[in-house]
């Protein structure tokens, strides 16, 4: 076979992949060669920094994210995927209600419902080539899918560290499909297309960003919410506001985004109850309940008492004093972590019942890093 020949068969089988993968559900699909990550040198800068925080998972597998043919021995071409998340616009809160972020309103946790989609790409591939390998990624290898996105043309990085494509904007799902077949690969996204817009920037209350580019995510309310399993710090409880679960405020002010597609996944609409959500109802569940109502979906990552934690910063910042007897009871919690929030909470009600339930359990406690909510909310208690 000459070399033209050879040419044109990698490129009509390069095409007929991008093919399949639209035809399996994915709404973007680029090729990038398997090198080493361009952004990796800036990845190990990140994670000296230490803004990683306790998700201990990265710098562990650190080396490993130097190459892709550490997820995968023979690869030769990543096929870069992104489903599009986009729903209608949220629903105001009311003034008993919280906020979670989009890509949980739905049904489904989206790494499940990706997997699906690449065990069919997959199939597509070894039907079009048999004895090729392939391996698919959603998140959980080490593998920089921002930095592959990229190199195969899907997009830029925002100064919010997300990848915008000019037509989706940013509320994209990322994943990758690693095959040993020698596809085409789609030019670079070279270019910025952020200007001198910082709305991202301006807009996130937790200060976050260290500089353009740079997220330090021990700031973000996602990581807060979501990754962090220990009490919230204090000096972010606050800024954290309404949100329950992650955060969408650097996407929602996006310009990139204003026009950007909805999606067609029935999975990612939004169902009622998480758009608003009702924080007084997720402190009052059950474990069971918990386990019955969120199993299997992307609010089951902070489990049962992260997620309760989080409902009571909402409420603590909301100001509801309806909330104030479920406050009070969650002083009786077995998790420290619950009791601490919950006195916090309570020391932000100017309420006489709120100053008696945060007394009485400053006799009786021996957590310390619970004393010492208790010591701070007694404070702003009799200052108030």
């Amino acid at each position: 076979m000459s070399l033209s020949d050879q040419a044109a068969d990698r490129s009509e089988l390069t095409s007929a992949v991008k093919s399949d993968a639209q035809a399996v559900g994915f709404d973007l699909v680029g090729i990038a060669p398997a090198v080493s990550p361009p952004g990796f040198p800036k990845f190990q800068e990140w994670l000296r920094a230490g803004f990683a925080g306790e998700m201990q998972y990265l710098p562990r597998r650190e080396a490993a994210y130097e190459n892709p043919r550490n997820v995968s021995q023979k690869v030769v071409s990543i096929i870069m995927l992104a489903i599009n998340y986009r729903t209608s616009e949220p629903h105001p809160t009311g003034p008993n209600e919280g906020r979670v972020a989009r890509y949980a309103w739905g049904t489904a946790d989206y790494h499940d419902l990706i997997r699906e989609r690449l065990r069919l790409l997959s199939d597509r591939l070894h039907t079009r080539s048999p004895g090729c390998t392939t391996r698919g990624v959603v998140d959980t290898a080490p593998l920089l899918e921002r930095d592959f996105a990229r190199l195969s043309g899907l997009g830029w990085f925002g100064k919010n560290t997300m990848l915008i494509n000019r037509r989706a904007g940013s509320w994209l799902l990322l994943a990758a499909l690693l095959t040993d077949l020698d596809l085409e690969p789609d030019s670079p996204h070279q270019s910025s297309h952020c200007g001198t817009c910082t709305r991202c920037l301006d807009v996130c209350p937790t200060d976050a960003f260290v500089s353009p580019y740079v997220l330090d995510a021990r700031r973000c309310i996602s990581y807060l919410t979501i990754e962090l399993k220990g009490m919230i710090p204090g000096e972010f409880r606050s800024g954290i506001g309404e949100w329950m679960f992650g955060c969408d405020l650097c996407q929602d002010v996006c310009p990139w985004n204003k026009k950007a597609p909805i999606s067609t996944f029935v999975e990612f609409q939004p169902q009622r109850e998480l758009d608003p959500a009702e924080p007084l109802k997720i402190l009052q569940m059950s474990r069971d309940e918990f386990d019955q109502r969120f199993s299997g979906t992307p609010l089951e990552r902070p489990g049962f008492d992260g997620l309760r934690r989080n409902a009571i910063v909402v409420i603590g910042n909301r100001g509801d004093a309806s909330a104030i007897p479920a406050l009070i009871e969650a002083l009786n919690d077995p998790s420290p972590m619950i009791r601490g929030t919950a006195v916090w909470a309570l020391g932000r009600f100017n309420h006489p019942t709120a100053r008696k339930a945060v007394h009485i359990l400053s006799t009786v406690e021996q957590n310390e890093s619970v004393l010492s909510e208790i010591r701070e909310a007694l404070q702003r208690q009799s200052s108030a």
